[in-house]
């Protein structure tokens, strides 16, 4: 692949000089990335991780093809839920016993925001980000309808205000750190502390920020929270979610879909359903083993990893990159839509220009993988354990070759396509 457009030798000195000075860089072996694909979608779809193949190939062969249904105790599937779900623990600050992994992300989200409002049966109001993801929002709504409350949609930057006056109405805040749109990061521990302050709980979903940046979800005070195995944490496509609670309110932990493996004592095929002690109680069906051992390996990407380096590189890569747009594509009529400030910035630079679809089809064609946020976002994801500095100056050079050319197709998507 060759761009039409020499890179500016500054640009170009910079990333060189960055990319060789990362202590991160060796870790991009631990990634089975495509040759000349410049990949910016980890945000949302994570690149696979060297260690997965090996390892579903003998979850594959050994343990299901050999071991058979013995592999339930002899590989350790019975416990791979609270096993995996404490490996993504360390990754987000929770001791072990508080996180269990397995079925979807709206699944573990329905279980959380249900079991927030049953822990606060006294107040009425059920409260969300409106620009949270769509199925964050609906979640809220279904769960008020079958709870009896209220919904109130309030942006993070109000919710203090808005606690002041309805706090002690308010049951649970249910919002993310990170804008999945706009890439803009929201302070967790400021927000968590203003519902506290008013009796409510804070629910966070963590799909755009766990693998991406430090959390410490104990530390901080959080409630429960949620997240997806497939951005940040490279698990594979339709990778299980998983579910955190702090354990503090594990004994009066009461879920809306008490399912068999949650039960006390699963194996007794009990009339009645006793849930299990700790985090086990949030079990629910039969653990999904081939895709829970894959995001088991892929974890492994981050071992011997500190994450204070991840972010401080994501926040170099990010940097880096929208200088670059403000040399090369804010004169063609590209606006930045990600705060410059580092401390409100996530792990992603999004890019607004009314033919955003059109351009990323054209990117992917030249070896860019990126995406968009209609009506016309371009949203560009960095993951430190991977992206360089060279990758995002090569992304921007393509992309103010394809706008200057005016080599794409305005053609509007077809109904039902992946953006």
């Amino acid at each position: 692949m060759t761009t039409a457009l020499s890179a500016p030798p500054a640009l170009r000195a910079q990333a060189g000089r960055l990319d060789a000075a990362d202590p991160l860089a060796p870790l991009r072996a631990r990634f089975l990335l495509p040759p000349d694909v410049v990949y910016l979608d980890g945000n949302s779809l994570g690149p696979l991780p060297a260690a997965v193949p090996p390892a579903l190939d003998d979850a594959v062969r050994r343990q299901w093809g050999t071991g058979l249904i013995g592999s339930w105790n002899g590989a350790g599937w019975w416990e791979a839920p609270l096993r995996v779900g404490d490996a993504v623990g360390r990754l987000i600050g929770a001791a072990p016993g508080q996180t269990v992994a397995g079925d979807s992300t709206s699944v573990q989200l329905f279980t959380a925001l249900d079991a927030a409002a049953a822990l606060r049966p006294d107040r009425s109001l059920l409260v969300t980000d409106p620009g949270h993801f769509p199925t964050d929002r609906y979640l809220a709504d279904a769960v008020a309808r079958r709870r009896g409350l209220d919904v109130r949609r309030v942006p993070p930057a109000d919710l203090p205000a808005f606690l002041a006056v309805e706090g002690h109405r308010t049951a649970v805040v249910s919002y993310s750190p990170v804008d999945f749109r706009t890439g803009e990061l929201y302070d967790l521990a400021a927000l968590t502390r203003a519902a506290h302050d008013a009796g409510a709980l804070a629910l966070w979903d963590l799909c755009h920020a766990a693998g991406a940046l430090p959390l410490d979800v104990d530390g901080t005070g959080v409630d429960l929270a949620v997240g997806c195995g497939y951005k940040f944490l490279s698990g594979g496509p339709g990778a299980p979610a998983y579910l955190y609670v702090a354990q503090r309110h594990h004994a009066a932990l009461e879920t809306p879909l008490p399912g068999w493996t949650g039960h006390a004592a699963p194996f007794d095929l009990a009339a009645g359903y006793r849930p299990a002690p700790g985090i086990a109680r949030a079990r629910i069906g039969t653990p999904p083993i081939l895709s829970l051992l894959a995001l088991e390996a892929a974890l492994t990407a981050f071992d011997g990893v500190d994450l204070r380096q991840v972010r401080a590189k994501s926040l170099s890569l990010t940097g880096f990159f929208l200088r670059c747009a403000d040399e090369l594509l804010t004169p063609l009529g590209f606006t930045p839509v990600t705060p410059a400030d580092p401390a409100r910035r996530g792990s992603q630079v999004t890019l607004r220009h009314p033919d955003a679809h059109a351009l990323t089809r054209a990117l992917a064609h030249h070896g860019v993988l990126a995406d968009m946020r209609a009506p016309d976002l371009l949203r560009f994801g960095v993951n430190a354990l991977y992206t360089t500095h060279t990758d995002l100056l090569e992304a921007a050079l393509r992309l103010h070759t394809l706008t200057v050319t005016g080599a794409y197709d305005r053609t509007p998507p077809a109904p039902g396509v992946v953006t």
